[in-house]
């Protein structure tokens, strides 16, 4: 993928439309990635933010609208080319979708190893270590993820993620299912990915300490579309009702307002 100038966003979505049946769950959305940033989209559960990232990557397409990843228009293309310009996000998935099959190392290494970046076996084994170093789990390539804690296998998924060294990084509910200590160790490392690695990062969660403490920028998404966004600032002082009302019960829980 060509690397997009300054000015240019790292994603663009214009207008994008998606029915499942009769539920039009994106509704003419629109959003717009900066190149650097870490944008956080929030809303309740069921609203369609896994659904939107879905088609950020290419695994859903929209009915109607463009999505612009470093200024190209994904929707159109071909498989093969959509695997090309894909290949620079990476993803961790909700439930962190380790391979069973693979032990640790396989799957941090899976990327590396089924696309042929034309790295050497060495190679592969010292970026392995690196990015398992970078989560906390330095030791444990050769453990099967089934012997690993929720949180454990949380971060080979961060791991797996960021091997290929991508340019885009997407979070799908990083904290879901983690107790807080364990979602605030994933918070630190989705922040100590981003310092080191210098991407662009978007998470999808309904989890206020997360988006407040990872974001650079939150979008709120209600009724299929983008309603707010702003700076952590700028959304919590938000006058737009639907903000207010789901800051006033999430936050409730999680900052005791």
């Amino acid at each position: 993928m060509n690397a997009p100038s300054k000015s240019t966003p790292m994603i663009d979505i214009q207008g994008i439309v998606k029915h499942f049946g009769a539920q039009r769950v994106l509704d003419e959305l629109d959003l717009t990635v900066r190149k650097g940033e870490t944008l956080v989209i929030i809303g309740c559960s069921g609203c369609g933010k896994s659904v939107l990232i879905k088609h950020m990557i290419g695994i859903l397409k929209p009915e109607r609208g463009r999505i612009l990843v470093g200024g190209t228009d994904i929707v159109p293309l071909s498989d093969a080319r959509l695997l090309e310009i894909c290949s620079q996000f990476g993803m961790v998935f909700q439930g962190s979708a380790l391979f069973d099959s693979l032990s640790v190392w396989g799957n941090v290494a899976f990327s590396l190893t089924e696309h042929k970046r034309g790295m050497t076996h060495k190679q592969i084994d010292e970026r392995v270590k690196y990015c398992l170093d970078l989560v906390g789990l330095a030791g444990t390539e050769g453990k099967n993820p089934a012997e690993l804690s929720g949180g454990m296998r949380k971060r080979v998924g961060v791991a797996r993620a960021i091997a290929h060294q991508p340019d885009i990084i997407l979070y799908d509910e990083p904290t879901t299912g983690l107790d807080p200590v364990t979602g605030d160790t994933i918070n630190d490392l989705i922040i100590r990915a981003q310092q080191t690695l210098h991407a662009t990062s978007v998470a999808v969660t309904h989890d206020l300490h997360s988006a407040f403490k990872v974001g650079d920028r939150i979008a709120m998404m209600a009724d299929g579309k983008i309603i707010a966004v702003g700076t952590p600032s700028e959304i919590w002082e938000s006058d737009e009702p639907q903000v207010q009302r789901f800051l006033r019960i999430a936050g409730s829980a999680v900052f005791g307002t």
